[in-house]
């Protein structure tokens, strides 16, 4: 049976599965990483939308559609304030306990 297993950690070089190599700590790591890049990506869009809402409103003289822009741009402030307080409370952490939480193990 330990013939017909295959080493793929070794063959492509990857740190998954290797002696030594990523752990569960290092897979948090990587998905806290990334969580917080989607949500600045998501923030950037949520700003662009909501300023052509508010310029296409304020165009058409829609009022709705002028709000609705101006309240999307809200939330999308305060889901940036919410992402930015998050990423220094994680750096913050890692200050305190000197355990690296957003550094890539690879």
């Amino acid at each position: 049976m330990n013939q017909l297993a295959v080493m793929i950690g070794d063959n492509f070089n990857s740190p998954i599965g290797q002696t030594g190599g990523v752990t569960l700590g290092d897979l948090v790591s990587i998905f806290i990483s990334g969580s917080i890049t989607v949500a600045g990506i998501i923030v950037i869009f949520l700003f662009v939308g909501g300023g052509i809402s508010i310029i296409a409103g304020a165009g058409n003289n829609d009022p709705r559609a002028a709000a609705q822009g101006k309240q999307a741009i809200t939330w999308s402030m305060i889901g940036f304030a919410v992402v930015f307080g998050a990423y220094w409370l994680i750096q913050l952490i890692e200050t305190v306990s000197g355990v690296s939480i957003l550094t890539l193990p690879f």
